[in-house]
């Protein structure tokens, strides 16, 4: 069965790294996450299947953050089910919490199908991140 919990910090170091690593990405340092450590994990009974966070804001404007999937997790169609029931899950979060627009940043094709298929729309491409360490 699958269930939506919030994430602890101690997530971080039990598997998100992991998963991030698995994927061939870097992980975030973890004082570039959300304070209070805020996000959500989307479990199959015991098993963690996906994961994000939810950056607020002092605007109208909340962030979803680094969504990250359990590579190693290969129920079909549970797998895509779960994504969308996280992403479904924290943009429900953040209009709760007063946002108006709820903004991503996706390179995936395949989650940027999930995130049209749960309504969201796509905005201007061709952008580069950038990120300066202070």
């Amino acid at each position: 069965m699958m269930t939506v919990r919030y994430l602890n910090e101690s997530d971080y170091e039990d598997f998100l790294v992991g998963w991030w690593k698995d994927w061939g990405w870097t992980p975030p340092p973890k004082d570039a996450l959300p304070d209070g450590f805020l996000g959500m994990c989307v479990m199959d009974d015991d098993t963690p299947v996906c994961a994000g966070f939810i950056y607020t804001t002092n605007s109208k404007v909340a962030i979803v953050d680094w969504i990250i999937s359990n590579k190693h997790y290969r129920k079909k169609p549970n797998r895509k089910e779960a994504l969308i029931r996280l992403i479904n899950v924290m943009t429900q979060y953040a209009k709760l919490a007063g946002a108006g627009y709820v903004y991503a940043i996706i390179k995936h094709p395949s989650l940027i199908d999930t995130y049209e298929q749960c309504g969201y729309k796509k905005g201007d491409g061709g952008m580069t991140e950038m990120l300066y360490k202070v």
